[in-house]
């Protein structure tokens, strides 16, 4: 979804309990900072390592994991 309907979902209003839920850290100035980065914003990145990997585009090696959201 895009991230103006990222900050409008129902996702969006347990957004930080949910990152921290998950171990993430997060901090920023409002909560539509945070609706922003709710990962149903952003694409599944394991299909695409998985396109660029196939591609010749890139190598995988190493999977991470994310530690913390950062916004201002």
């Amino acid at each position: 979804m895009s991230r103006t309907a990222a900050k409008h979902s129902d996702a969006a209003r347990n957004a930080r309990q949910r990152l921290e839920e998950q171990g993430i850290y997060v901090k920023s100035e409002s909560r539509e900072g945070i609706a922003e980065e709710i990962p149903e914003a952003y694409k599944d990145v394991d299909a695409v390592v998985d396109v660029v990997h196939r591609a010749g585009l890139s190598k995988k090696v190493a999977r991470l994991k994310p530690i913390g959201v950062i916004k201002g």
